[in-house]
C-alpha cells in the first residue's frame, strides 16, 4: 500500500472510531474530555495481570464503553471472544492480532481491527502497547482452547507463564 494510501486508510479508521464512540456516547449530552495523565488504570479480571486497563468512556459492565489499555511488550491475551462487537484502535507500541481462520497482522499506531461478537481472535503486545477499545454492549472475556472450548482464565494463561487478575487494582 503505498504511503499515501495508508495516511488516508489511518484517517478513514480514526473517523470511523470517533463516530462510533460519538455513538456510543449519544444519551450523555453532557460530553466529556479525558487526557491519559488522568485516567486511573487497573488490572481487570481476568484479563492477565501484564494488561492494564482505564474506563475512557460509559461502563462496561453494563453497557457500550471506551476503554483504553496499556501493557508491556510481551503481554499476550490468548485466544477469546467477546459477547459486544470489538473495535481496536492502536495509539502507541504494536500489537500483532490473529482472528480465527486468519493470518496474524501486525498492527502499528492508528491501526483499526474489528472483532465480530463471539469471534476468537488472540492478540500479542509486540512494542508497549496503547490500545482504545470500543465495546458495543457490555465487556465480557471467553477464553478458548485451540478448539474453541470456553476454558478458565488460569488454563488459558498458563503456557504464558502469566496470571488472570483476579481483582480490579
Amino acid at each position: 500500500m503505498k504511503s499515501r494510501n495508508r495516511i488516508w486508510f489511518a484517517v478513514v479508521c480514526l473517523a470511523t472510531f470517533l463516530l462510533m464512540t460519538a455513538v456510543a456516547q449519544a444519551q450523555d449530552m453532557s460530553g466529556q474530555a479525558t487526557n491519559m495523565a488522568g485516567m486511573k488504570f487497573v488490572m481487570v479480571p481476568p484479563a492477565p495481570t501484564c494488561a492494564k486497563v482505564a474506563v475512557a468512556s460509559g461502563d462496561p459492565s453494563k453497557g457500550p464503553s471506551v476503554l483504553l489499555l496499556k501493557s508491556a511488550t510481551g503481554c499476550v491475551i490468548p485466544w477469546h471472544w467477546h459477547t459486544a462487537n470489538e473495535n481496536v484502535m492502536i495509539v502507541s507500541g504494536a500489537g500483532s492480532l490473529q482472528m480465527k481462520g486468519g493470518m496474524p497482522v501486525t498492527l502499528t499506531a492508528g491501526g483499526f481491527a474489528l472483532a465480530p461478537s463471539q469471534h476468537a481472535h488472540h492478540f500479542k503486545c509486540v512494542r508497549t502497547c496503547t490500545i482504545y477499545l470500543y465495546s458495543d454492549a457490555a465487556f465480557d472475556l471467553h477464553y478458548v482452547d485451540k478448539n474453541g472450548t470456553e476454558i478458565q482464565p488460569a488454563d488459558a494463561l498458563k503456557a504464558y507463564r502469566e496470571k488472570p487478575a483476579t481483582e480490579m487494582k
